[in-house]
């Protein structure tokens, strides 16, 4: 371990404190999450795996979203975890995302930018102010510094947060202050927890293997087993919403170009988790408005998802192909993921 491996941790701990505020927002409770964390340190360890987890705005958003209340989504999650963790273990995976095929797939995480996008642009309702800010601080900050992500969530959420303490902006109303301690929130099922658990079953597998790859590939040599993360990350994410606590999925993780991004990944997760058991982050949240990290989400879904994965999706497809990764993209955008997934792979077959 060096100084580069601590620096790279600590980049993506400040680069996950927007978006574990957002789950806040949502009602996800952050003392829980904490187990999330330590369950994907230890599996890092065990493995020797340096793709580490932690909150992914994407499927929070999702998760927030399709759920009415929170013990829906608490059981969304659940559930989907479970559904990662038998996928991971017998290796379906594998089978699912070779009948989908690239495609697909790349449609899909296209439908996902626009559902994205579409929740940050929600916020100019309720928020505008705030909103606006957020959004035009990430579109400048990006292209200023080259398209660097975690420069561009640090300065639109400070930068908006300085706006809504100095205008006095009502602030964390929707975040509780938590009891440091365990209870079992026990899932629950219907029709509309069925649907959530599949869209965000359908979403982790489209970031477990673009995340994945694309933080394995920030370091040499290091590559990703896509069946170990979707267990790990299944895992956590069913032990973390068990207890009341937020989804923790695979992310784009600066780590991964550390010196020693198995031990910088470990101690990231870490580090965040000790955050979270210490109780500092509703305490944050009281200062730091949920809608600050609007901007980062326009930014990630609009300029960095839908034009990555749509050109994946189209670049050089023949036939039926283009049409294929059409519905799946516009049925995920108008939907959720599981249906853009079904649809794309049923038109295929059908073809």
């Amino acid at each position: 371990m060096n100084i580069n491996d601590l620096i790279a941790a600590f980049g993506v701990i400040i680069n996950g404190i927007p978006q574990a505020l957002l789950a806040l927002t949502y009602g996800f409770a952050a003392f829980p999450t904490a187990l999330g964390f330590f369950m994907g340190a230890i599996a890092c360890a065990i493995l020797g795996s340096g793709i580490p987890i932690s909150m992914q705005a994407e499927t929070i958003a999702l998760a927030g979203t399709m759920g009415r209340n929170i013990q829906e989504r608490l059981s969304m999650v659940f559930y989907a975890g479970v559904i990662m963790t038998i996928l991971g273990f017998t290796g379906v995976l594998s089978n699912i995302v070779d009948l989908a095929g690239e495609r697909i797939i790349n449609g899909m995480m296209a439908g996902v930018g626009i559902m994205l996008t579409k929740i940050a642009v929600s916020g100019m309702g309720a928020h505008p102010g705030i909103t606006s800010i957020s959004i035009l601080t990430a579109l400048f900050t990006y292209f200023l510094s080259g398209k660097n992500l975690v420069y561009t969530i640090c300065t639109s959420v400070v930068i908006a947060t300085i706006y809504a303490n100095i205008t006095k902006k009502e602030i964390g109303g929707l975040i509780q202050e938590e009891q440091r301690k365990l209870k079992i929130q026990k899932p629950i099922l219907n029709l509309n927890i069925v649907r959530g658990s599949l869209a965000l079953a359908c979403l982790t597998i489209g970031a477990n293997i673009a995340f994945g790859n694309i933080t394995a590939g920030l370091g040499e040599g290091m590559t990703v087993n896509v069946d170990h993360l979707t267990i790990y990350s299944g895992l956590a994410d069913s032990v973390s919403s068990l207890f009341g606590g937020a989804p923790v999925e695979s992310i784009i993780s600066a780590t991964g170009a550390a010196p020693n991004p198995v031990t910088s990944g470990i101690i990231m997760m870490v580090g965040m988790g000790i955050i979270l058991l210490l109780g500092l982050l509703p305490k944050i949240g009281k200062y730091v408005p949920g809608e600050s990290i609007y901007g980062f989400l326009f930014v990630l879904g609009a300029i960095v998802t839908v034009p990555a994965n749509a050109g994946a999706a189209f670049t050089g497809a023949t036939g039926s192909e283009p049409i294929i990764a059409g519905v799946a993209m516009a049925v995920t955008a108008a939907t959720d993921p599981f249906f853009g997934l079904f649809a794309g792979i049923l038109l295929k077959l059908f073809i």
